[in-house]
């Protein structure tokens, strides 16, 4: 399989559907794990690492996950195509760009990968789209005793999972969630969500994970703590409190710009979409930043509705009405995936220097939204 196979569209959970899909781009589930009877990576050598990616390799790949899957060896693919899997969210930039034996199993529609020899000799990840935390859960629950039915993994009785890494030690479990949270962010209240994070041991994260910043006002909320508290309980945390509370704080601050900051809210949009509409050179960064206002305004178009005559035309020029083809979701993500650097470069067939990729990401950019308005 090619990456340009499934470089073209959206990932099957970054399509813009699912439950508080206005707040929650997508939930992720990941499951750190490490062969029993080998060394932890750090201590690895070449061959031995070399041992546990053929082992876990073909234990994976026959595995029967109901979806056509693929592997990569990770070490042995050039820069760019590890580029374009990290913007894809299939593998971290720590598995992208380590050392030694190491290799990606992807399944197709993109919502599971099992990255081998990461930090630990095993990562699982599921993903979808919107609030699904509990249906990850299930999906990577049962993978993962698939998986030990083959082989078995390092743990122990009181602790739980061995892991490279103390803060993944016990159950080895790590919830995501992919926050878009613009109008906190616009009405100043973005303090208070990453303070209230932190007091709750959660971590807050960029786009494209650890060491990474806030770029589109997107944010990824983590847990820190997997050992003491059982695997469910942690996603029903999540899944029944502390995402919908958070998904509430947005949505009051949208409403709060709706309502007394109009003006503010209409100047966004509006020059977002005059911007990209009209630019022939575009950053990813700045592309990033007017999509996501783009965003806003069709989401609250299509969850809060017109509350008046004088707003209803932020929404309509957000939306594309009266045009043939109105601007989704779906779109706008769409567009947030084909504009980045490796993703330009795949699609283009070649390198292109910085100059070159800002100018094919405006000409994208206006190409598609000049076909929808």
């Amino acid at each position: 399989m090619k990456l340009t196979d499934i470089s073209n569209d959206v990932n099957e959970w970054f399509n813009g559907t699912g439950p508080l899909a206005d707040v929650v781009i997508s939930s992720r589930i990941r499951l750190a794990r490490n062969l029993a009877g080998h060394k932890f990576l750090t201590r690895c050598s070449d061959e031995e690492k070399t041992q546990i990616l053929e082992k876990l390799r073909q234990v994976v790949m026959a595995l029967d996950l109901g979806d056509k899957i693929f592997y990569m060896s990770v070490d042995k693919a050039p820069v760019l195509d590890r580029n374009f899997l990290v913007e894809r969210h299939l593998i971290s930039r720590n598995h992208a760009f380590g050392k030694g034996p190491r290799g990606a199993v992807i399944a197709k529609s993109q919502c599971f990968t099992a990255m081998i020899n990461e930090e630990d000799h095993l990562r699982l990840q599921v993903l979808k789209a919107g609030l699904q935390l509990s249906a990850c859960y299930e999906q990577i629950n049962k993978i993962d005793d698939m998986i030990e039915k083959k082989l078995k993994f390092a743990f122990s009785p009181k602790f739980g999972y061995l892991t490279a890494c103390p803060t993944n030690l016990g159950t080895g479990i790590r919830i995501s969630v992919m926050l878009h949270l613009p109008a906190l962010k616009m009405t100043g209240q973005i303090e208070k969500f990453l303070n209230a994070a932190k007091d709750l041991d959660l971590a807050v994260r960029g786009l494209f994970g650890e060491g990474t910043e806030a770029t589109g006002d997107f944010y990824q909320l983590s847990n820190q703590v997997t050992l003491g508290i059982s695997e469910i309980e942690m996603v029903e945390r999540f899944e029944k409190e502390i995402i919908p509370e958070i998904a509430q704080f947005e949505q009051a601050a949208r409403k709060k710009l709706l309502l007394s900051q109009s003006s503010l809210l209409d100047d966004k949009i509006s020059r977002a979409m005059a911007l990209l509409k009209s630019a022939h050179l575009i950053s990813s960064q700045e592309a990033l930043l007017l999509l996501s206002h783009l965003r806003l305004g069709i989401n609250m178009h299509e969850h809060m509705g017109a509350l008046t005559p004088g707003i209803e035309s932020i929404y309509a020029l957000a939306a594309g009405e009266g045009s043939s083809e109105k601007l989704s979701i779906r779109t706008i993500n769409r567009l947030f995936l084909l504009t980045l650097p490796a993703h330009l470069q795949v699609n283009s067939g070649k390198i292109l220097d910085p100059a070159d990729r800002d100018a094919l990401r405006a000409k994208i950019i206006r190409s598609t939204l000049s076909s929808n308005s």
